[in-house]
């Protein structure tokens, strides 16, 4: 009897239906990771604009470099350190990236110039781990498990992205932009303590010889994921060099940005909920292409209803409850479509094409909003969107967590 009961309960554990002790403690840990590096990164956004308004030295432009310079480090970096984390393991090098991302922070709390701080974001983006996270979290779950582990993580990101721009304009006011750079470094060792003392150790297995790089590069279903990531992240990074200024230009003063940031991140969770946990969860294809289209036609929205603080309001639901869809389902699909050997690398490509538009979408949205408005910084990212759901149209059949794993 007691032997039955051990092995019915051993089953209950390892049932692909649910996430076992060791798959949820690893899920949670790393999302703590994420959120405390991002909220950091996060929690600038809205302000920066706001705070280099008016000050000697700053334009948009400058505005625009800095708040996308850390993209340029994470893009060049996070393939080469996925692919070294295939070879050294995942863990040291989470730690080195955690403490390039408080170095660099520290700059930018002492910097006293544009350039300074902009020297600043490079080097907190050489702290260039997301890949290395994700692979991590793909080695500590199974695949039936993995999209879960992914949402929690993706939900992790959302929280920290929420909480960053209710909190930003208080903190803000009371420790200004240096003060947040240098919380953001506190964050990042606090991050590091939880890797070391939280994070389970990855099992020592044999993933075979590493892929090459290049047989990464040219997979095209990774392609094509890539190419989403990179036009989400620019299209995001371009947006918030003109909303701050366009809600203060509406009427709403600095200070009660939070709300607007607070009650329409909600609102876009709670709309994207169905299509993560609910009833559309498992309809991969037209969730994905329907999730594109949201954050286009919210862009468009915007674009057509700048002046109007309601307009502004509306327009960044749809915009959060389309981009946090993709958000999860995203770096899933990544992990779902990469071998396993090459799962580090391949996570650091698509890490890399993310933070390349980040770079991209900042400098390019604050250029061409100070030589051609904000009209041509939206327009150019409708174009952008619609360039994505074109090329996504023809895409085969998403990858489900249902499916056999033929690739890992």
């Amino acid at each position: 009897m007691s032997l039955l009961f051990h092995f019915q309960s051993l089953k209950a554990v390892n049932s692909p239906a649910r996430m076992n002790p060791s798959e949820l403690r690893a899920s949670v840990s790393l999302a703590a990771v994420f959120a405390l590096r991002l909220f950091g990164m996060f929690v600038v956004l809205p302000v920066l604009a706001l705070w280099a308004d008016g000050r000697p030295g700053w334009s948009l432009t400058l505005v625009g470099i800095a708040l996308g310079a850390y993209g340029l480090t994470q893009a060049l970096l996070q393939l080469p350190f996925g692919w070294l984390s295939d070879r050294r393991g995942r863990k040291p090098v989470i730690h080195l990236g955690l403490a390039l991302l408080a170095v660099g922070s520290l700059v930018c709390a002492l910097a006293e110039g544009p350039w300074t701080m902009i020297f600043g974001r490079v080097l907190q983006g050489a702290g260039a781990i997301s890949a290395t996270v994700l692979a991590l979290a793909a080695d500590l779950t199974r695949e039936s498990q993995r999209t879960k582990s992914m949402a929690i993580i993706g939900s992790s990101i959302a929280a920290a992205f929420g909480l960053s721009f209710v909190a930003a304009p208080f903190l803000l006011g009371s420790i200004g932009v240096p003060g947040i750079f240098a919380l953001t470094g506190a964050l990042a060792v606090a991050a590091m303590a939880v890797v070391q003392f939280v994070v389970p150790e990855a099992p020592r297995e044999d993933r075979g010889k590493p892929a090459s790089l290049a047989a990464v590069l040219r997979d095209p279903d990774l392609l094509r994921l890539n190419v989403g990531i990179f036009a989400l992240h620019a299209v995001l990074m371009a947006l918030f060099v003109v909303v701050p200024i366009a809600l203060v230009r509406a009427g709403l003063p600095p200070s009660e940005h939070w709300s607007v940031y607070l009650g329409t991140l909600v609102a876009g969770t709670a709309l994207m909920l169905p299509a993560i946990v609910g009833p559309l969860a498992g309809r991969e294809r037209p969730v994905f292409l329907a999730a594109v289209a949201t954050v286009g036609a919210a862009v468009a929205i915007l674009a057509l209803r700048l002046e109007s603080l309601g307009g502004i309001i509306a327009a960044l639901v749809i915009f959060f409850a389309g981009f946090n869809v993709l958000e999860a389902k995203l770096p899933a699909l990544v992990s779902r479509t990469a071998p396993r050997e090459a799962r580090g690398a391949a996570t650091g490509m698509y890490s890399s094409v993310q933070f390349l538009g980040t770079f991209f979408g900042g400098a390019a949205g604050g250029a061409l909003a100070q030589h051609a408005g904000f009209a041509a910084v939206l327009g150019a990212c409708v174009v952008v969107m619609a360039a994505w759901l074109a090329a996504a149209w023809n895409m085969a059949e998403l990858p489900s967590a249902a499916s056999p794993a033929t690739r890992t």
